[in-house]
């Protein structure tokens, strides 16, 4: 019998031997729940390890207005003009607020640049002092990622990542937020 697998957008966190705060990072997965994930989890940040654990989590099934779903790379008739799936890390600062504020977001669109444009109409984008998409020079393809460019190898291997237009809008995904430790999923 075949499970049912799923993408997950996790924020993973720790506080790793010589930091003085808790460091996060965002982590991308395959699996058929968190529990699957573990091992790739400890094999993208093993320096995190013991102490990682998931701030918050979602099951993406639903980007805008698109279906979002799993399926073996085998079998995947992907197409050259099909929409994908974009992770973007916007930053920005407040002022008298000792902080950079970051705006995770998924995308579809065609391009970077589509993507791009999607972003700077978020309420965050247009309301922070200083808003940019995280980056040196601009726009910056190290912090636009389509999401199955940061698949863990063996996961881009076997999987593809559909992207199917909805016939009317669908609720937003649930996102789990809290402290979960890896050995208690």
């Amino acid at each position: 019998m075949t499970t049912q697998q799923n993408l997950y957008m996790l924020l993973l966190g720790c506080k790793p031997p010589g930091r003085h705060t808790e460091q996060h990072d965002i982590y991308f997965g395959i699996g058929n729940d968190l529990k699957s994930l573990v091992p790739g989890i400890i094999a993208f940040w093993p320096q995190a390890a013991p102490k990682i654990h998931i701030d918050a989590w979602r099951e993406v099934t639903v980007v805008g207005n698109y279906r979002i779903s799993i399926a073996t790379r085998v079998a995947a008739a992907v197409q050259q003009n099909q929409p994908r799936v974009f992770f973007i890390n916007l930053g920005g600062y407040k002022p008298n607020e000792f902080d950079e504020f970051h705006y995770r977001m998924l995308v579809v669109a065609h391009t970077r640049e589509a993507a791009v444009k999607q972003a700077k109409e978020t309420a965050f984008f247009k309301h922070s002092q200083s808003a940019h998409v995280d980056d040196k020079y601009g726009i910056d393809v190290d912090d636009i990622y389509e999401i199955e460019d940061i698949l863990p190898p063996a996961m881009n291997k076997a999987y593809s990542v559909i992207v199917t237009p909805l016939a009317a809008p669908a609720p937003e995904d649930k996102m789990s937020m809290g402290y979960f430790k890896l050995n208690e999923l």
